[in-house]
């Protein structure tokens, strides 16, 4: 059943779903920008809407966000889209990593846009930096966020906590970053 909350002016539709498997709420957008509370079976409704309260500036980007595309589907991996966008990705990916290589003190050897199904970037042991184009697609923190990622595992390649150290001066919250990026396909 799906279900609405008033975030700042705007109606959020949400659907909930009890299961088992969970002990606390969480929160997942889908790339439809359907939202879903993942609550315990136990936990009333009162206490999800506290949850998602306390959940609002987060929503709310989220929300706007895909406002932005409604009617169209996201994350298409059609050849056509895949064209249409690979070059404005790999401006994207470029501004970003000029940026970043500063930074980390690092050169990617070559930098590929690709159409991947299920996987945001890569980095192989040549050095090579893969992106996948629908990264344009999403928030600029998590786009951002994918290209540092990637750009560190030319100093690190493994997700040691070396890697991680890395990661985290430029984005602390990596963690939240990383588990939101699992719902965005």
């Amino acid at each position: 059943m799906e279900r609405q909350i008033r975030v700042k002016n705007a109606r959020i539709r949400y659907a909930v779903k009890r299961t088992s498997s969970v002990k606390s709420p969480s929160l997942r957008v889908y790339r439809n920008g359907r939202f879903v509370v993942l609550a315990p079976l136990s936990m009333r409704y009162e206490k999800i809407q506290e949850f998602l309260r306390s959940k609002a500036d987060w929503l709310l980007e989220q929300y706007r966000f895909f406002r932005r595309f409604q009617g169209r589907l996201l994350f298409t991996t059609s050849k056509d889209a895949y064209l249409n966008y690979k070059e404005e990705a790999r401006a994207f990916v470029k501004n970003r990593l000029d940026f970043y290589k500063k930074i980390y003190r690092v050169s990617p050897n070559q930098v590929r846009i690709k159409n991947h199904k299920v996987t945001w970037g890569s980095c192989s042991e040549n050095g090579n930096l893969n992106f996948n184009y629908k990264l344009l697609f999403l928030p600029r923190r998590l786009a951002n966020y994918l290209v540092v990622h990637e750009l560190c595992h030319l100093r690190e390649f493994n997700h040691s906590p070396k890697f991680w150290k890395l990661v985290e001066q430029t984005f602390p919250d990596y963690h939240q970053l990383e588990q939101e990026l699992r719902y965005r396909y």
